[in-house]
């Protein structure tokens, strides 16, 4: 735990502090239609460069040619995108903060997903806390929430990975209704940092190897797609896109959809690392674990939480057909940490999520964000413990000086 920062916020703490923080992020994002935290996770920096670290490692392995060509597997030949490139723009690694041997936290891997994330919004979030700890004597300092770069290199380093060489007018972020979408304040802090417009799916025109977006009555080329779109979302709400996926378009992807399947949960089993709890395909077990209390049941392609089983029962396993284990994992549960205590004492759990970019012309992924998710229940994610204290959404901050 991190006291040099927390103690005195948390004596500094009231609502009114964090309704502050929260009208000066909608000001210039928008309403958030999902839970704030009330905190920042102030994070040290042996800590912070720990979980890149292992974030690397585990992307580098599952780089390696012999791996690689395994995972693509669980493309469906159904949505093979072509023109997939050689690494994806942007890869999510949550780790759970747990115990450390001999004291202290580590990272534990939960989840990993080459997809994009709240790449802008952090750093608004950053500034609204910026603005709000300037009143507390002890903490009246510049905020960071990029990891070991300069706040203008790394955004030039984002921006680079999303627009990629090209004018951001001919770069459009994509989603299923992105106005309606929970990471819609992302959507707008993308808008304002890169110039890069939202645009939904079902209002791109296409015209042979073309696609275009309109804009006061005036077609747009687009030439690159911030691509926004959940698979499962799509097919949830039988959205079906102006071309078919197995299509040659004129256009590049951040990242390419193709790996939406292969760097994800489907990658956990075919790596092994220290900070990647034990897992395994249910398809794989020949026997199912008798201390099954000790796993969580997770389909692989699915968002958000969905279908994750913590308390998981033989019926849980009995329930998935056959046909389907191979689409399940089982991962060894790990023991979560609080991470951070509240002005009253009560302990909260966190995930921090190592977000990492790489622009086209780039040959490696880089840590470049941490975002984060507190919790005082079972399950992390801001689709839960709506109704709890210190619970949701928050941003990975250090000193600035202290890169």
């Amino acid at each position: 735990m991190e006291l040099r920062h927390r103690q005195p916020y948390n004596k500094a703490f009231n609502q009114a502090l964090f309704e502050r923080f929260r009208t000066l992020l909608s000001a210039e994002v928008g309403p958030v239609p999902f839970r704030l935290a009330e905190t920042p996770l102030f994070i040290s920096r042996e800590l912070r460069d720990l979980l890149a670290r292992n974030a690397v490692e585990i992307v580098g392995r599952l780089s390696e040619p012999q791996t690689l060509k395994k995972l693509k597997a669980a493309i469906p030949g159904r949505y093979a995108v072509p023109g997939m490139d050689a690494l994806p723009n942007c890869v999510q690694v949550d780790f759970a903060l747990c115990p450390a041997p001999g004291g202290g936290l580590m990272g534990q891997v939960v989840e990993l997903q080459a997809f994009p994330s709240l790449y802008a919004l952090m750093e608004f979030k950053t500034r609204a806390w910026n603005q709000v700890l300037a009143d507390v004597p002890e903490l009246k300092k510049e905020w960071s929430c990029y990891a070991g770069l300069d706040d203008d290199e790394a955004r030039r380093r984002i921006g680079r990975m999303i627009v990629g060489g090209e004018d951001p007018e001919h770069v459009a972020l994509v989603d299923i209704t992105p106005e309606k979408q929970k990471t819609s304040p992302d959507f707008e802090a993308t808008r304002k940092l890169f110039g890069v417009e939202s645009v939904c799916v079902t209002k791109i025109i296409k015209e042979g190897r073309k696609l275009f977006r309109e804009k006061d009555g005036k077609r747009i080329p687009i030439k690159r797609i911030y691509n926004r779109m959940v698979f499962d979302e799509l097919e949830a709400k039988q959205v079906t896109p102006p071309w078919n996926w197995n299509e040659e378009l004129d256009v590049t992807w951040c990242s390419h959809p193709n790996w939406y399947w292969t760097f994800s949960k489907y990658s956990l089993p075919a790596v092994e690392h220290a900070a990647i709890p034990k897992t395994s395909y249910l398809s794989d077990l020949k026997e199912i674990p008798q201390d099954l209390h000790n796993y969580v049941l997770k389909p692989l392609f699915s968002f958000a939480g969905t279908g994750v089983k913590v308390d998981v029962t033989r019926a849980d396993v009995d329930a998935v057909p056959e046909r389907d284990r191979h689409a399940f994992i089982l991962q060894r549960k790990v023991e979560y940490a609080h991470a951070l205590q509240m002005p009253d004492g009560t302990g909260v759990k966190a995930e921090v999520r190592v977000m990492l970019a790489r622009a086209p012309d780039e040959t490696a992924i880089t840590p470049v964000l941490c975002l984060v998710r507190l919790s005082r229940g079972k399950m992390i994610g801001v689709d839960h413990n709506k109704d709890l204290a210190w619970t949701g959404g928050t941003v990975g901050i250090w000193p600035a000086d202290g890169r």
